[in-house]
């Protein structure tokens, strides 16, 4: 399948998701998680319209990036907006800050310290998702869920961040249904926040769903969602 054929497929599910819990097309975007792509294909997924472009690692979106950057001729208008998506190490957020438009897992406060002294340097402010691992697996990174609330709090001490919202991965099932119990999980802890922060007005997104399920991640509240394979496809190295 070419990209647009991908994309149209896509976006039927996306609008028979919509339909069916009674949402607006308009309140879903679309992250084309172009890990397993070349620089090539990337290019192509972004002139053929997918504006979000999602990378796990900088060492390998960076020649991605650099190719776009020049491709769009290197003006805030016209460039892709990255996203962050893979767990991201301390020591890695001076290369991240200022080229990824937004982070989606910040999930303890020693990231949250060296994210914002690289935003700080930039004179920038960096709109980001807190990572919870509503699943519970070991092999998920995030923060428990009980411990949302008071990372939110803490998070005030670090105006260059401004959280947006949440973030989570659910457990891969063959039965895409069976994930639905950990997007209604970390909707209902969005609107927890919502209630019970004094901060949590500006908690309104959520990450969640990519490839397997997204359309349930679509039916249970995600504004953001995070596709890669189903969209732009893999290429073998």
């Amino acid at each position: 399948m070419s990209i647009q054929e991908r994309i149209q497929h896509v976006e039927q599910r996306i609008a028979e998701a919509c339909e069916r819990s009674g949402r607006r097309r308009e309140d879903i975007n679309v992250i084309a998680v172009t890990k397993y792509v070349s620089v090539e294909t990337t290019i192509s997924a972004y002139k053929s319209g997918l504006l979000n472009l999602g990378e796990n690692r900088w060492q390998d979106a960076e020649q991605k990036w650099k190719a776009l950057s020049k491709e769009a001729g290197q003006t805030d208008e016209d460039s892709p907006s990255w996203h962050f998506i893979g767990s991201l190490q301390t020591n890695k957020a001076k290369d991240v800050i200022g080229k990824f438009s937004y982070i989606h897992s910040l999930d303890r406060l020693s990231l949250a310290e060296a994210m914002h002294k690289r935003a700080s340097q930039l004179g920038i402010t960096v709109p980001c998702f807190i990572q919870v691992n509503v699943s519970g697996e070991d092999s998920k990174h995030g923060m428990e869920p009980g411990d949302l609330m008071a990372f939110i709090e803490a998070l005030q001490a670090y105006p260059a961040l401004k959280p947006i919202g949440l973030m989570t991965m659910a457990p891969y099932e063959s039965k895409p249904e069976e994930t639905r119990v950990v997007f209604r999980a970390l909707r209902e802890l969005r609107d927890d926040v919502q209630m019970n922060s004094a901060h949590g007005s500006r908690i309104v997104h959520l990450s969640m769903g990519m490839s397997n399920d997204f359309d349930v991640a679509i039916e249970e509240g995600a504004t953001w969602i995070r596709l890669g394979t189903i969209l732009v496809g893999k290429e073998e190295e």
